[in-house]
């Protein structure tokens, strides 16, 4: 189950892609589908054939932003959130071992193509919540129970 929060900068980033699909590419395939379909036969043309299955992505993908836009919850930051790992905080934990990661906490929408982001549904983003600096966590992992440390909190 998803989570339906999603950061200003995340809903906006959603937003464009929507507008931009809709707007801009959907319509740019329409006119070579609308073409490639004038040339004749269908069953052997690639150019048909290719841009009709783009044309379908494209819709698939309208469709599922255009639910998703209407039911995620935007949370910007507030002040009263300084010095608390709560959504959208930048963390940086530490282990025993001394490995160290840093990250941001966002959505479930937010995360794709970003190795920099965790999800507010990952058991380490839930262990995370509510701690403070110096603050000590346990994660389960696959491996085991995992002891960290929280070394920095920011909000951008």
């Amino acid at each position: 189950m998803k989570t339906n929060l999603i950061t200003r900068e995340g809903y906006d980033k959603l937003r464009n892609e929507l507008d931009f699909l809709w707007k801009e590419e959907r319509p740019e395939v329409t006119k070579k589908v609308t073409w490639a379909a004038s040339l004749g036969d269908r069953s052997e043309n690639a150019d048909y054939q290719y841009n009709k299955k783009r044309l379908r992505e494209i819709d698939r993908r309208v469709r599922y932003l255009r639910k998703r836009l209407e039911i995620v919850q935007v949370v910007d930051y507030s002040p009263q959130q300084d010095g608390k790992v709560f959504f959208g905080a930048w963390v940086e934990i530490e282990n025993e071992d001394g490995e160290t990661k840093c990250f941001r906490i966002v959505g479930p929408d937010e995360i794709y193509g970003r190795n920099d982001y965790i999800s507010i549904d990952s058991p380490m983003a839930r262990a995370l919540l509510k701690k403070e600096v110096d603050d000590e966590f346990e994660v389960n992992t696959p491996a085991g129970k995992k002891e960290w440390f929280v070394n920095s909190i920011r909000y951008s």
